[in-house]
């Protein structure tokens, strides 16, 4: 039988649907006034106080000087590309006293272009793998500055610690269910320091689940793009990472079912980068194309991953990589690359390194309009296990299939 539903105000039933608050952020006749992460971060925190809801960014150019903290059931809509949250110029110095784990300071030798609220990172330069940690700086007193929270890490002048005016432009720990939609993230790459994806990106989300991101770019980025780590169900349509310094999008660090749908990695070092661990992802209709080396990257533990219907082109060395593990229990195995046009990549298509397993190239397309421009359409390494190509078409090109096998 058809439920019949009358509005409440006719039949004195109950209204039990709740319905979030939405509130702008901008210029003239915003709720929020201003152009600034400050004033973005005052309406998200609004929001959130009151159970969830919108912030609607107004057209317009805002600069932020710290990351956009979000909490759980926020929507932040910008007006398309009208609205670009921009990173100001950043600044590095190096520390000039000691700093141990628990402390809530560092002394800096240069405290120029730091500011009160502004972000901070904390990082050494001589290990292999370099620990680095964001803050928001409380206070400056000379050339010291104020944390938010304990250092938590040891940063010594012996290990070359520096001090720099970074952060993600949108930054998520532990924090589930919140949705981007329809604005611009710039990076300003060229005024600021690079940082590693695994602790900061343009958007970077540990343990976080079920974001959504809708006709997002982000561009510019002195580091990923996008980058999430322990992260499920997050989810990107109508997406854009450009010209960004390492990776457009990265999935990372065991997070499961990530999908791409219908988005674009363009001009970055590697286009979609599944990093460790990463399983059930699909990437559908996407285009991975001027890369400077890689168009996909699958390896450490990334089972069961789909790419289908993929434009992969014009990639600086090879336009899908299973790469290369240190030992058998961690290749890339099961995945699929399917309906994919791949074409004029550098070097190769397809390269399916050392014991990758049971990988299945499906129905691709594979051209090559110069000599020079790949010159092989698949390689299989002489260590890989079963390895399945059905219905694939080859346009030019030197080598359809080399299997060392």
């Amino acid at each position: 039988m058809e439920q019949i539903v009358h509005p409440p105000f006719e039949t004195m039933r109950p209204v039990r649907a709740r319905r979030g608050i939405t509130v702008s952020v901008g210029g003239d006749g915003a709720d929020f006034g201003g152009g600034d992460d400050k004033a973005i971060q005052a309406a998200m925190d609004y929001v959130a106080r009151l159970g969830g809801g919108t912030v609607q960014l107004l057209q317009g150019t805002f600069v932020l000087r710290n990351g956009l903290f979000p909490s759980p059931h926020l929507t932040l809509r910008g007006s398309g590309d009208a609205t670009v949250l921009c990173k100001d110029a950043g600044t590095t110095t190096e520390l000039v006293r000691e700093a141990d784990w628990f402390e809530y300071c560092v002394q800096v030798q240069d405290p120029a272009g730091f500011s009160v609220g502004g972000g901070l990172a904390l990082s050494s330069g001589k290990a292999e793998w370099p620990q680095t940690k964001l803050f928001t700086i409380t206070a400056i007193d000379g050339n010291v500055l104020y944390l938010n929270a304990r250092t938590e890490k040891n940063f010594y002048m012996c290990e070359a610690a520096t001090a720099q005016s970074a952060h993600s432009l949108i930054h998520g720990w532990d924090v589930d269910d919140f949705t981007v939609e329809d604005l611009v993230l710039d990076g300003n790459a060229n005024e600021n320091p690079k940082m590693n994806g695994n602790y900061a990106a343009g958007v970077f989300m540990q343990y976080c689940n079920r974001w959504d991101f809708r006709g997002v770019t982000c561009r510019n980025y002195n580091g990923d793009g996008f980058s999430f780590q322990v992260c499920d169900d997050i989810h990107f349509e109508r997406c854009r990472a450009l010209d960004n310094a390492t990776l457009g999008f990265h999935p990372g660090s065991g997070s499961q079912r990530p999908t791409f749908h219908d988005c674009e990695s363009r001009g970055n070092d590697q286009g979609l980068f599944w990093c460790w661990g990463v399983c059930d992802g699909v990437a559908e209709r996407c285009v991975l194309a001027d890369n400077r080396k890689y168009g996909t990257n699958l390896g450490h533990r990334d089972t069961d991953n789909v790419v289908r219907d993929c434009l992969i082109e014009n990639n600086g060395d090879v336009g899908v990589i299973f790469r290369k593990e240190v030992n058998e229990f961690r290749t890339p195995d099961r995945n699929l690359i399917e309906g994919c046009t791949i074409r004029d990549n550098a070097n190769l298509g397809v390269d399916i390194q050392w014991a990758t397993q049971d990988a299945v190239i499906r129905n691709c397309r594979f051209e090559s309009t110069a000599p020079e421009l790949q010159p092989t359409a698949i390689r299989i390494s002489d260590s890989a296990g079963a390895v399945t190509l059905d219905g694939n078409e080859f346009d030019g090109g030197n080598a359809e299939v080399e299997d060392l096998r």
